[in-house]
């Protein structure tokens, strides 16, 4: 069965919303899951691009480029969040700068049960480190993104989007 569009999360929207926050670099982990948004955000002249290794390099590549008067952004998974745990306590909580995470939510789903523990661990992972989170599943959820900066941007602290959507339309 086809998923109706109004039902997606599509990342033009994310893309979008990066501009609108301001967005100059976007550190992550290229993958098959996120092949399209990766596309669509290397066309974009205003955006740069940082490849990495593993997620944890991403916290102290941001805190660099933060210093810098840059506003990057950590495009990572659930279960790489959880690898990187020391690197976004030094870097990202002890340094208290404003950082919004883009965290893939591997395994969870709204419907029946979660049988993956990646998914099972992302919100008390979150929680124990005290990084506030908004889930974001459809494109009218969008807006949760302004509203994870301007908390980032207040509170000088990391805030987490959960991508529940499982990449529908990412992609192609």
């Amino acid at each position: 069965m086809a998923v109706e569009q109004a039902q997606i999360l599509r990342p033009e929207t994310l893309v979008n919303q990066f501009k609108e926050n301001g967005v100059t670099h976007v550190l992550t982990i290229p993958d098959s899951e996120t092949n399209y948004l990766y596309e669509l955000m290397e066309q974009q002249d205003w955006l740069d691009i940082v490849p990495v290794a593993r997620e944890g390099e991403t916290f102290g590549i941001a805190l660099g480029l933060n210093v810098a008067g840059k506003t990057p952004v950590c495009l990572i998974q659930n279960t790489g969040m959880l690898e990187s745990g020391d690197s976004l306590r030094g870097m990202a909580l002890d340094a208290g700068f404003p950082l919004v995470m883009i965290v893939g939510y591997r395994g969870w789903t709204r419907r029946g049960i979660i049988s993956d523990s990646a998914a099972r661990y992302t919100e008390p992972f979150l929680h124990a480190f005290g990084i506030n989170y908004y889930l974001v599943e459809y494109d009218a959820d969008g807006d949760r993104i302004t509203t994870a900066f301007e908390e980032a941007r207040a509170t000088k602290r990391p805030v987490a989007i959960l991508i529940g959507d499982e990449y529908h339309g990412w992609n192609r």
